[in-house]
């Protein structure tokens, strides 16, 4: 879609993932989506979002589904149905191999996919997965170009660079536990103040063996403000292109840049 709208409504949904029951999973969302405020253009749910994370192959195996499968099936449905897009990971499988793999899904049903790119070592979640090879897509939606990094991935800034202002705003979706909260706001705001871009920091709700999660979910604007408020089960935010791009010009931090043509 490519009808430019200054302001788009960005919802972040903080699941309280059930581990391993994507019917129940996906069920939570659709009724979240029955109470999101009028006038939402994406919704982006947590890392992972119907199935959790665990460290175990097989059981990850066992819930993993391909891109066809019937979970991008049922989120097809609700984006078309509710007219938004829709953004997260979900448990992938391709030619036998498991990976932690977004995706943004348009109303129309077009959906674009993001392996995570960093793995994190200290689960065993680098050796049950493959990572991504490829760099972040990004997306044209209503006029601004979204990008979408995961979890982990916030942590490296080189990888998420936005090279001469290629993208607008950044989902990443997350399974980010309270006990380095500190760490997950605080490299979005850096991720936000340095790429100039909005950042939706989509956490998980809830709890699980790994910890609790409740709290973390919040939106920046390009100045690492945050501007998410709290409505029914989301953190929304009306992010402005024009004063986006207004301070861009203002301050045109993007023309100084390193050029890290190795990731163009």
């Amino acid at each position: 879609m490519n009808t430019f709208t200054d302001f788009i409504r960005v919802a972040a949904l903080p699941l309280d993932i059930v581990w391993g029951d994507k019917k129940i999973n996906c069920e939570a969302v659709a009724d979240a989506l029955g109470k999101m405020p009028q006038g939402t253009d994406i919704v982006v749910l947590p890392e992972l979002f119907s199935t959790g994370y665990a460290d175990d192959p097989d059981a990850m195996t066992e819930l993993a589904e391909p891109i066809d499968g019937p979970t991008m099936a049922s989120l097809k449905s609700l984006a078309g149905s509710f007219s938004v897009a829709i953004a997260g990971s979900f448990l992938a499988v391709h030619d036998g191999k498991l990976y932690n793999r977004g995706f943004f899904i348009e109303p129309n049903g077009d959906t674009t996919f993001y392996d995570k790119r960093h793995l994190f070592s200290l689960s065993a979640e680098s050796r049950i997965m493959e990572p991504g090879k490829e760099k972040m897509p990004v997306v044209r939606f209503r006029g601004w170009n979204v990008s979408m990094i995961i979890c982990y991935d916030l942590r490296f800034p080189v990888w998420c660079r936005c090279c001469k202002n290629e993208y607008d705003l950044l989902l990443v979706p997350a399974n980010w536990p309270q006990a380095r909260g500190y760490a997950f706001t605080h490299l979005a705001i850096a991720r936000a103040i340095e790429n100039q871009c909005c950042v939706v920091a989509a956490d998980r709700g809830g709890a699980d063996v790994y910890g609790k999660y409740d709290g973390l979910t919040q939106i920046f604007d390009s100045r690492g403000m945050p501007v998410g408020n709290q409505i029914g089960p989301f953190v929304v935010a009306d992010l402005s292109r024009k004063r986006q791009d207004d301070y861009r010009a203002g301050f045109p931090a993007a023309a100084d840049a390193d050029d890290f043509s190795f990731l163009q």
